[in-house]
């Protein structure tokens, strides 16, 4: 099922021709804070139903449900999403599939070995190939495969529509070995993560030419060498249909038919119900039907206590009776009416339900985390101590708890950018930034120049003798009045300044910051004045108060979108500066549609309130017209700076399948109110969060996802680099949607990434993380559930956790398998 803020499947991000934008920062907190011995955490097992091959049954079709058709069999184009990964897998070599704790594994199917041979003068790997692989039109798979695989790839052919080019650009050579069976490929500069090339490989009629490469692999893949080959595509009937392959070398595949079927998230308890499909990835509302239904199995016909009618109390049912045969008709009739259509409602849950005992969840963790991701390129979240007192504001145990701990997984956030737990490499780098502490956030932000009244203070630019100070001055009877008209003042000027766009905050440089904070701070008892605007100011502020709960608990609450003193305009997509985003890597390129993969774990209803709902009270219901409408009381305690609030934009998403960044978003957003942080919470289209939000950079806070790898210096990179500015001013972006980066993260990248020996790599890397915490553009949260609904009588499917499918062990057990025809009824 879709996810959205992820990046689909386990695509491997790739590093980019330019990165993005921000300051250096200085880190004293780093010395040994990465170092030490190796963390032994353990990840979630896989949940798959092993079975050896031998209990597994010949023949049958599986139904495996996909969010769409791919729109590319190349996957190595911009548009490969997580349906070419799933397909391509049983139709390509993959050489060095991720194993069940995240490592990358020799295939035998392919490989008889393959190892670094030479490292000086340069490097070479010798790849020698199983000598019984061959491509589906017979032909062997040798040397020219790799050769023009790495053309393609190499990035100096424009003609090639290619996303990625990592590791292909650094190999000088390639030739044949001694014989037919062996690859030689010299590298001019050494790499690390050469295991990550030449997967999957596709046959050189593919890969020779651009024609073949741009459009011919994007609807068919007529030669393959994997234990399935591509039988038809349907677009009417959303369907891939693969046979096994009758020159497949390995292990004979248990199925005869393998058909990957889209079905969307909101359709796939109907299409389990149903009998279409026999594995689908799956929400918690799903999963818990499951649970219900296996659970009901012995209740010998007795209504459910759950679904459709099961909350009507007996009186409610008795008044309903009574309508409906009451001697009012008009009144009947409705009642009439209802109760059909209730009745219906059961019967079909019942039937429903009934069909999903067939089923069983599969559960692990995805290879996968969340992360709360904080815009650096402009706005208060250009300085380092805003992010990072957002960061230690966060009880990042309960964010974990919250989705991880009603599945009954194990619920402790994610201490790496790098690695998950349970890989080689694994360490906690948290420490670098901090644990979670209130009052350091807290002054981390009065550092920045954000206090208690800076939203009432007039910009340091105004100029004595302003207009409005004259204005205060003739009308100026006693000091009560001259507070009380200050007040509504500084509330008018407040109101001016909320239409400064964001630009104009974010010009001003942190020694400005420093200085308004310190001039803010200044006062003389003796000078009348001065008392009369901080009389003012507190007057201003405790208008800007009241608590946020109620409106929060509304569905959709926006700080600062009541038009109140200080509160900037929520920005949109036409005001945003102009971004490029590069030729993106296979990954990032799928961000589009793959942010429509967050789970939904949680169970709301999903329902999104409107954005330009106007928290307190109509202006003149309760006073004259005339009078200012109460503020919301969010703002009590909020912090502000020059006029304005510290108010971040959290962009979430709005689809029945983003229950849980819903529901995480909620959470952060009262933990950022403690401090005194607002938060203008949009929920928007799944469609439109990822291409208009994140990846244009209309945004200070999100929630979105990024896959594990087997190679972080190589995959890692693109996402965490420092930014580059483009000539025009303008940020050239990849993959670093925080727009965060430091020199010394990329030089760590850069070193393991040409690091041969393992062990060294892997330190640089756990440097790299705990420079990446310290920064505070991206914090992890927690590793995302895998919840998978899997027909109870197939064995090796299921949740996979880190490993890559054997396709080929696939199938029903022996004893239930026979007469298990495609497409049956459950």
């Amino acid at each position: 099922m879709s996810h959205v803020g992820v990046p689909r499947g386990t695509v491997r991000k790739r590093r980019s021709l330019a990165l993005l934008t921000a300051g250096v920062l200085t880190i004293p907190v780093l010395a040994g804070c990465s170092s030490g011995d190796e963390e032994t955490a353990r990840g979630v097992p896989q949940d798959i139903a092993p079975a050896a091959r031998e209990t597994v049954a010949d023949g049958s079709t599986v139904n495996w449900a996909v969010d769409a058709l791919p729109a590319t069999f190349n996957a190595f184009q911009a548009d490969a999403d997580s349906a070419t990964t799933r397909i391509t897998g049983a139709l390509l070599p993959t050489l060095f599939p991720m194993d069940r704790t995240g490592q990358p594994k020799l295939n035998p199917d392919y490989l008889e070995s393959a190892k670094v041979i030479e490292r000086e003068p340069k490097q070479v790997v010798l790849y020698k190939l199983n000598q019984q692989a061959v491509w589906s039109d017979g032909r062997e798979i040798g040397a020219p495969d790799f050769v023009a695989q790495w053309r393609a790839l190499r990035g100096k052919d424009s003609a090639f529509w290619t996303a990625r080019n990592a590791g292909y650009e650094r190999i000088e050579k390639i030739e044949r070995g001694a014989d037919d069976l062996q690859v030689r490929v010299t590298f001019s500069k050494p790499y690390a993560d050469w295991r990550a090339l030449f997967s999957p490989l596709y046959p050189k009629e593919i890969t020779g030419s651009p024609d073949a490469f741009n459009d011919g692999a994007r609807t068919t893949l007529k030669n393959t060498a994997g234990p399935f080959v591509l039988r038809s595509v349907s677009k009417s009937k959303g369907t891939v249909t693969l046979a096994r392959n009758p020159r497949w070398w390995g292990d004979r595949a248990k199925l005869d038919t393998l058909v990957f079927r889209a079905v969307a998230a909101k359709d796939r308890t109907q299409a389990l119900a149903d009998g279409t499909v026999d594995v689908a990835d799956i929400d918690a509302a799903t999963a818990d039907r499951i649970t219900l239904a296996r659970r009901d199995r012995g209740n010998n016909g007795q209504p459910l206590n759950h679904g459709p009618g099961s909350e009507i109390t007996p009186a409610q049912a008795l008044r309903s009776w009574a309508q409906a045969h009451g001697s009012d008709e008009d009144a009947a009739e409705i009642a009439q009416a209802a109760r059909e259509k209730n009745r219906k409602a059961v019967v079909a849950y019942a039937a429903e339900q009934k069909a999903l005992r067939d089923f069983a969840v599969r559960k692990s963790l995805e290879p996968a985390y969340t992360q709360l991701a904080l815009n650096g390129e402009s706005g208060p979240l250009a300085d380092d101590r805003v992010r990072r007192a957002v960061a230690r504001a966060l009880d990042r145990e309960e964010l974990a708890r919250t989705v991880l701990g009603p599945l009954g997984l194990p619920a402790k956030p994610l201490g790496s950018h790098l690695a998950l737990a349970g890989q080689p490499g694994y360490k906690d780098g948290s420490g670098a930034l901090g644990e979670q502490n209130t009052k350091e956030a807290q002054a981390l932000l009065a550092d920045a120049g954000w206090t208690r009244g800076g939203a009432a203070e007039p910009p340091k630019d105004t100029k004595a003798g302003s207009e409005a100070e004259k204005k205060d001055g003739k009308d100026g009877k006693d000091a009560e009045a001259d507070a009380e008209k200050k007040t509504t003042d500084d509330a008018e000027a407040d109101k001016d300044s909320e239409k400064e766009t964001d630009k104009d905050s974010t010009d001003k440089t942190d020694k400005d910051s420093t200085d308004k904070a310190d001039k803010a701070d200044k006062g003389s008892a003796d000078n009348e004045a001065a008392a009369e605007r901080e009389k003012a100011d507190q007057a201003s502020a405790d208008r800007d108060s009241e608590d946020s709960a109620a409106s929060r608990d509304e569905g959709l609450y926006i700080v600062g979108d009541d038009n109140k003193p200080g509160a900037p305009a929520p920005a949109t997509v036409g005001s945003a500066s102009a971004v490029h985003v590069l030729a993106p890597a296979r990954t990032a390129a799928v961000q589009g549609t793959a942010l429509l993969r967050q789970a939904g774990l949680l169970g709301e209803d999903g329902a999104v309130a409107a954005t330009d709902k106007q928290p307190g009270g109509a202006a003149g219901a309760y006073a004259p017209v005339g009078t200012a409408a109460p503020a919301p009381a969010a703002a009590k305690g909020q912090l502000g700076k020059d006029g304005k609030t510290l108010t971040l934009r959290f962009v979430l998403p709005s689809g029945p399948g983003s229950q849980s960044l819903r529901s995480v978003g909620d959470k952060i957003a009262v933990m950022l109110e403690k401090i005194g942080i607002g938060t203008e919470i949009t929920k928007v289209p799944d469609e439109s969060y990822f291409k208009d939000h994140i990846a244009s950079g209309v945004y200070d806070l999100a929630l979105y996802s990024w896959p594990a790898t087997a190679y972080p210096a190589t995959d890692g990179r693109p996402i965490y680099a420092k930014p580059e500015p483009a000539t025009d001013g303008s940020l050239l972006v990849e993959q670093n949607y925080t727009r965060v980066g430091t020199d010394h993260i990329d030089q760590l990248f850069d070193k393991a990434a040409a690091e041969l020996d393992e062990k060294a790599a892997r330190e640089l890397m756990k440097q790299a993380d705990a420079r990446i915490w310290a920064a505070a553009g991206s914090i992890p949260l927690f590793q995302r559930p895998q919840l998978v609904a899997v027909d109870k009588k197939l064995a090796n499917v299921g949740a996979f956790g880190f490993a890559a499918p054997r396709y080929q062990d696939i199938g029903f057990k022996n004893r239930q398998a026979a007469g298990s025809p495609a497409d049956r009824k459950k």
